[in-house]
């Protein structure tokens, strides 16, 4: 896995995944300089290479200096993440249908941000992560758990038997102000057309919705958890 820019690299490096090497540009200063001295002492293998060797490998065209590439993204299992919970204070994103990567980039970033104790995505019809994910996400993909998994509605009914409530994140529901977010909590954010699909909503025991004062009618997924996350958040302050 290829992983690029600065921030993204420097957070690779403090979450001890496996790292074959970093190329970065010759005469580093500031924040490069910081990721040579970070590698050095974990015992990764540096490359110090022109901008032009940078620019023929980088994928994304905004390398920031620095390469990075490591093993394949390491998925983790939901039974990981919900041992991983504290009692009766658990928090899970689960994404129904979630395909753009900035999307998922930016909602495992709030995820982490918010103290999430992990994202849960379908292995079909959405985003992986990947290094341009990583990269969205601000390097918090390495920090916060991600679980892969076959069937959503299995997925559900597993974090229902462990003791959470499921949230569906949709225009027509309660609004969020006025809903009790303690205990074990998981939110469902839907794709970015089709919201959270009918079965899936079937499936969970209420549905918020965000109140929108102007003339759109609808919020990007990844701003649409953000602001549910944090109401989690408030609960637990």
């Amino acid at each position: 896995m290829q992983t690029e820019g600065r921030n993204a690299v420097l957070e690779l490096l403090k979450s001890g995944a496996t790292i074959e090497k970093i190329m970065i540009e010759k005469n580093p200063q500031g924040s490069l300089a910081r990721i040579f001295a970070e590698a050095r002492s974990a015992g990764v293998r540096v490359q110090f290479v022109d901008k032009k060797v940078l620019d023929k490998h980088s994928v994304t065209g905004r390398h920031q200096g620095c390469i990075a590439l490591s093993t394949d993204y390491k998925y983790t299992s939901l039974d990981d993440i919900i041992a991983g919970c504290q009692p009766s204070n658990g928090f899970v994103i689960v994404c129904d249908g979630i395909e753009d990567v900035h999307n998922l980039g930016s909602i495992i970033r709030v995820a982490e941000c918010a103290g999430a104790d992990g994202v849960v995505i379908p292995a079909n019809n959405s985003a992986a992560v990947t290094e341009a994910v990583i990269r969205i996400s601000a390097g918090a993909a390495n920090h916060v758990k991600v679980a892969k998994v076959n069937s959503l509605g299995n997925a559900i009914r597993t974090l229902k038997e462990a003791g959470f409530w499921l949230y569906a994140l949709e225009a027509d529901g309660t609004g969020i102000y006025k809903a009790d977010l303690s205990g074990n909590v998981a939110l469902v954010v839907g794709g970015e057309d089709s919201g959270v699909r009918r079965i899936t909503r079937e499936n969970c025991d209420f549905t918020l919705s965000i109140p929108l004062r102007g003339k759109v009618n609808s919020l990007n997924a990844s701003v649409a958890l953000g602001i549910a996350a944090y109401e989690v958040v408030k609960t637990r302050l």
